[in-house]
């Protein structure tokens, strides 16, 4: 028998705000442990939260930019349950009426059609704190807590079950991800625990229409383990009913040394935590005025600006897709052609040598040493004849590194490119006669010679020599 997939995804989205959600304490990771802490964020008896404002405004921000629609009045909820690191014994979240609902993104496998994901709902909430086992704990075999964590603000973006693959998943994964990066709510940052992923994945026999009993594998940091738990997952899962076994409603944790999934605990119903509504919060309301300048303040998409660069600037599906991959890359681009009008050419600069220094060096776009206008004025010295692309490449390198201008450069090592077709010719002239055998087996209809003498030029004349004029004149030549 065939089955068929069927995956969901609940993605943790932590906020890029200052402070937390519910008080002023500050967001930054890798604090001391228990010294971002204050009453309101450890439950301490008689202490009220206090609603952070922007974090609705990014709330929004990401609602409207998966197609969501924003609920005029939400409301927050306790989400009962008893786990060491959640100080207050819930966790405040949003269960009726969340802040964004009824969303969807496009996506396509390997160029193929595009998909439509449903994006079910939206929510804020407070993260829970986090537990440090071992020597960390401060014993070689004792556990210890560190509440900084505590009441960080988390979107959870919970998806339809439409995804029928893990390609599918990540793919969608990654279109999130670029989204809330590009919107600035969120660094992205997976190993951080910045953007964490939640898969429900569970199978049915194809053309059935009954859903299978799902199983949740929670905290997945990286979009390669996404992949290989949910693939392994459905595979667990198909085992285990052929073998005449049943799946059961569960969670699991991935083990990434294994590439396995393995039982954490039963997995628990909504009735199971008894949402209520929050006494110490009021309800949220969000007006329509709220709402569009939200809208008129979102910047450009990715989608929209992808598209943008293959109808106004004629760059390729692949070429747009790479340089939107991030904001910063499409603003470098941007300002790129702003001071060199060949869009393709600074396009392939960017997605050759740019990228391949920022990796070499381990440098984000932002940090490029290299400024947009100096890429410009590179590439119009090749235009200008000044250097070779070859050349061009040298002199990038020391920009690198240097700083120097393109111009200075070129000066300081004296990588001006021969183009005297007299001095030229005289080299060719006397590569000719101290090669005559090569010459003659050109003439007698052996062309591959003919990028001997290329070679032999441009070693002459150490790489100076204009390649154009040089093939010109060596056919030239050659031909007699």
């Amino acid at each position: 028998m065939k089955y068929q997939p069927v995956i969901g995804l609940e993605v943790h989205v932590q906020l890029l705000t200052d402070s937390k959600i519910f008080c002023g304490c500050s967001t930054k990771f890798g604090s001391e442990p228990n010294t971002q802490t204050c009453p309101v964020c450890l439950g301490l008896p008689g202490a009220l939260p206090v609603l952070n404002k922007k974090v609705v405004e990014f709330a929004i921000k990401a609602g409207l930019s998966t197609n969501c629609s924003i609920t005029q009045r939400s409301i927050f909820a306790r989400k009962n349950y008893f786990y060491p690191d959640l100080p207050k014994g819930y966790q405040i979240s949003q269960f009726e009426n969340p802040i964004c609902q009824r969303g969807w993104l496009d996506i396509a496998v390997d160029g193929g059609e595009l998909k439509r994901i449903g994006i079910t709902r939206i929510h804020m909430e407070e993260d829970a704190g986090k537990l440090v086992h071992g020597e960390l704990s401060g014993s070689s075999d004792g556990s210890g807590v560190d509440l900084n964590r505590a009441c960080t603000p988390l979107l959870e973006v919970v998806s339809e079950p439409d995804l029928r693959s893990s390609d599918e998943a990540v793919i969608y994964l990654k279109r999130l991800h670029q989204i809330v990066t590009w919107l600035g709510i969120c660094d992205g940052n997976m190993e951080e625990g910045s953007f964490r992923c939640d898969a429900n994945v569970s199978v049915m026999p194809v053309g059935s229409d009954t859903l299978g009993t799902r199983a949740e594998i929670k905290n997945i940091n990286s979009f390669k383990f996404v992949k290989q738990a949910i693939e392994y997952e459905i595979q667990r899962q198909i085992d285990q009913i052929e073998d005449g076994g049943k799946v059961v409603q569960e969670t699991r944790l991935f083990d990434p040394n294994s590439g396995t999934t393995r039982s954490m605990r039963s997995k628990e119903e909504a009735h199971d935590y008894r949402y209520f509504p929050d006494p110490d919060l009021v309800p949220l309301v969000i007006s329509d005025e709220w709402v569009e300048r939200s809208r008129q303040a979102l910047p450009e998409l990715p989608e929209q600006r992808r598209q943008r660069f293959m109808d106004e600037l004629g760059l390729p599906l692949y070429d747009a897709e790479v340089l939107t991959a991030n904001r910063a890359l499409a603003d470098y681009f941007e300002a790129g052609i702003a001071a060199y009008s060949n869009a393709k050419a600074v396009a392939n600069w960017i997605m050759g040598e740019i990228t391949r220094a920022l990796n070499d060096s381990g440098t984000a776009i932002e940090a490029c040493p290299i400024t947009p206008g100096e890429l410009a004025a590179l590439l119009k010295l090749i235009d200008n004849g000044t250097i070779s692309g070859k050349m061009a490449k040298i002199v990038f390198d020391e920009m690198w590194c240097s700083g120097k201008t393109p111009q200075a450069i070129v000066e300081d090592k004296g990588l001006v490119q021969l183009s005297d077709s007299n001095a030229i010719e005289n080299i060719i002239d006397e590569i000719m006669a101290a090669n005559a055998g090569q010459v003659n087996e050109y003439r007698g209809g052996k062309e591959k010679v003919f990028g001997f003498f290329v070679g032999q030029v441009m070693k002459a004349s150490r790489g100076r020599a204009n390649p154009s004029v040089v093939n010109e004149l060596l056919l030239d030549k050659l031909r007699g």
